[in-house]
């Protein structure tokens, strides 16, 4: 990372406008809980925001790393007195045992017990994570220090796990617990930190991946990447001893990216996997979460030094571009929590210093390492991989590389070798998969290279002022996804195109915990409709019916009853309007128009009809909408994620209703062990006595029950879910709603 010299104005602004951010944070707010949990007086105020939740500290570990990393990046040297106080600032927090958290032990007890508790070894990830990315980046003694001792009290903790509490531990997100202990492992050779780290190994679930089984539908994506990024430093850590490993994240890889991933590179509806090729269907206000781009992008890079592969650079160059990129408003420098991959929302930034929500800190992250994976090299070999204005200086050789890129601006990026003395080495350019055909110059002279695995190779002996040159054939490109080949998104080079949609109504909503997401509470065309030519006509002719306005990176359509509304950009850059990258493609005058703009309105109906949702099962959407029970638990099985009330059990959720407006209790569920039917209450009054006899075993039975007239006066209530009499309750399951009783329909997933 310190090679590297970012020259790319964008990218530049980017990463400055991100230490900006980090230097104004105050650090002291950031210790507050620390210093609580420790018996120690705060300095300060704690943040608001989710640092004033059970996740608290979690921010702190994101801002070690990246302050580490802006640090590595440009040597800035007010990152590193932070640094220096934050590590002893926490040692003094550090109990005598090893802990260290901004919340008590008790949290995980709770864990242990499920007992509800919002990820408390999440947090523990961060916070280890950022003390060995302070050491491994800032080489402060201190920082390893610390995290050996709270290694070791992680390893005390979890040599008392029986298999029932490691699995109730493992039922709730861990974040990379793997992953962290086995870097500090891989650091320190002390077995104790490998025999933790393999606690936080799920071994069904890498064996199911290692035989190429996607389990992956209705799991919580950043819960589950993760894991595999655990399992492959696992691999890394023992010397790449373990195939096993190595294979089940190459699996896992293909997987998530060829099945769950769209256009951007991002993948997820509210933060979920979904079935495999199901992806139009998921379109939603709510995909594309920051942290799985985040944590496909750290498993990217390590699959590609292990490997050298080059699909491994292709995904990662597209989803920097794409998704990593566009999550940052370039005037503020704050991040994105989702994506929406449905056409006609916005962008919803965080704020400074009073959400903190997870993207947040893997946003920090994202944008204070944007040179760390430009350049790779070995012994003999320098690869370029990503086509950015940039230098990069290699000390082994003694050379430094300057790149000049602004591609798809221009077709070109062109390289001059610096040295003091002759250098013998092979330069290796990658090939993208989305050029249509690549030459190289070397010397400003037409060069025959060799190609090896997606690879150009260039092997001389480099002289001071030597050049070369790589000239790709970029043309625009229609890509459509696999549950609806007419649904497209256009692409010109590496970079993803959308349309803006303009400002009207940008009003934001809530879900989750304190999250804000877009609202489209207004009629948005997502179609083209297609004249002249039939959909395969028109994708088949996309260089003439997509063209370039010139001089400019923008495009027009053609051959289509929008032609004249709708121009095209960079997704990347567009931050103020509402926008659209998918767009459904039809014919004029055919059943399928008039179908989906029936099904539009549809959709329309029913999202202005729905009042308050919580997405079963988890544990943020459940938190914030307080979540109480006794005997209940939570899980993932025959692709649903799910609550139950166990042996005379219960759980409740307090849900928004629109006082005076008459609504509908809707939920789905499946039987599961239920004989006997369950209760449903609201605010204590009996709505339902569910009878589950008829219910089909492995299929979701929908329900819903009016609210009583009496508790419409007021804007909340309480809903309640009970086992019977020496029994469970059915599993419910996906979403349960409060709806307006004029709602179109009563059997919505």
């Amino acid at each position: 990372m310190s090679e590297v010299r970012l020259q790319s104005p964008y990218l530049a602004n980017a990463f400055q406008k991100e230490t900006d951010y980090l230097l104004s944070v105050d650090c002291d707010r950031l210790l507050c809980f620390f210093r609580k949990t420790r018996g120690l007086e705060p300095k300060a105020e704690n943040y608001a925001g989710w640092e004033n939740t059970e996740i608290r500290g979690h921010t702190m570990g994101h801002y070690l790393t990246a302050l580490a990393q802006i640090y590595a990046a440009s040597e800035n040297s007010a990152a590193f007195t932070r640094l220096q106080y934050l590590m002893k600032e926490l040692a003094e927090c550090q109990y005598p045992n090893g802990y260290l958290s901004a919340f008590p032990e008790e949290f995980f007890d709770r864990v242990e017990n499920r007992k509800p508790v919002w990820v408390p070894w999440y947090t523990m990830h961060k916070i280890l994570a950022g003390l060995l990315s302070v050491y491994e980046l800032c080489s402060l003694s201190l920082a390893l220090q610390t995290a050996v001792k709270l290694g070791e009290w992680i390893y005390s903790r979890t040599t008392r796990w029986t298999p029932e509490i490691q699995a109730n531990v493992l039922s709730v997100e861990y974040g990379g617990m793997n992953d962290c202990l086995y870097e500090l492992y891989r650091l320190t050779k002390n077995e104790h930190f490998a025999t933790a780290a393999h606690k936080f190994d799920e071994m069904e679930l890498f064996t199911q991946l290692h035989n190429g089984q996607d389990v992956l539908n209705n799991r919580h994506a950043n819960t589950t990447i993760p894991k595999f990024l655990g399992a492959l430093n696992r691999y890394v850590a023992y010397g790449e001893k373990e195939p096993f490993y190595l294979e089940t994240c190459e699996q896992f890889w293909e997987i998530v990216v060829l099945h769950h991933s769209y256009v951007t590179g991002g993948n997820s509806e509210a933060e979920h996997f979904g079935e495999p090729d199901i992806l139009d269907k998921e379109r939603t206000a709510q995909n594309c979460e920051t942290c799985n781009t985040y944590n496909m992008l750290k498993l990217s890079r390590l699959l590609f030094q292990i490997t050298g592969e080059k699909k491994y650079a292709d995904f990662y160059e597209r989803t920097l571009l794409n998704a990593i990129l566009p999550s940052q408003n370039p005037e503020t420098g704050m991040t994105m929590y989702f994506q929406p991959m449905a056409t006609g929302y916005f962008k919803v930034y965080s704020k400074p210093f009073t959400d903190f929500w997870c993207c947040t800190g893997t946003g920090m992250e994202n944008f204070s390492k944007l040179n760390d994976s430009l350049y790779f090299h070995d012994n003999d070999r320098l690869f370029v991989n990503l086509y950015l204005a940039s230098s990069v200086h290699w000390q082994k050789k003694g050379i430094t590389l300057e790149q000049s890129a602004d591609i798809p601006n221009k077709s070109d990026a062109a390289f001059t070798v610096h040295t003091q003395q002759s250098a013998d080495f092979f330069l290796c350019l990658r090939i993208p998969d989305w050029a249509d055909g690549a030459e190289l110059s070397v010397n400003h002279h037409f060069f025959a290279a060799t190609e090896q695995n997606g690879y150009f190779i260039i092997h001389r002996i480099w002289e001071n002022g030597d050049t070369a040159e790589i000239y790709f054939q970029i043309v625009p490109k229609c890509n459509s996804l696999p549950d609806n080949k007419n649904a497209v998104a256009f692409t010109y080079g590496p970079l993803v195109l959308s349309a803006t949609l303009g400002k009207e109504q940008i009003e934001e909503s809530n879900t989750g915990i304190l999250v804000r997401v877009a609202s489209r509470h207004i009629p948005i065309e997502d179609y083209l409709v297609c004249k002249g030519q039939t959909t395969e006509q028109w994708k088949h002719n996309i260089c003439q019916n997509f063209t370039c306005i010139p001089g400019k990176l923008e495009f027009v359509l053609h051959n289509t009853e929008q032609d004249n509304k709708l121009v095209f950009s960079p997704y990347y850059r567009q931050y103020q309007q509402r926008y659209g990258i998918y767009w459904i493609l039809l014919e004029e005058n055919s059943p399928e128009l008039t179908k989906h703009q029936a099904e539009r309105r549809h959709t329309q109906a029913l999202a202005d009809a729905e009042i308050d949702s919580i997405q079963i099962g988890n544990d943020q959407y459940e938190l914030s909408h307080k979540i109480h029970g006794f005997e209940t638990e939570s899980g993932d099985r025959e692709g649903y994620h799910y609550r139950v009330a166990k042996l005379d059990g219960w759980f409740s959720y307090e849900m928004q209703i629109a006082s005076g407006r008459p609504a509908l209790l809707q939920f789905q569920y499946i039987p599961g062990n239920c004989k006997n039917g369950f209760r449903v209450f609201a605010n204590e009054i009996l709505l339902a006595q569910v009878d589950v006899k008829t219910a089909l075993p492995h299929q979701a039975t929908s329900c819903i029950f009016p609210l009583p007239e009496k508790l419409l006066q007021q804007n909340a209530v309480t809903v309640k879910f009970c086992a019977p009499e020496r029994g469970e309750s059915a599993w419910i399951v996906n979403v349960l709603r409060i709806i307006s009783n004029d709602s179109p329909s009563k059997d919505s997933n």
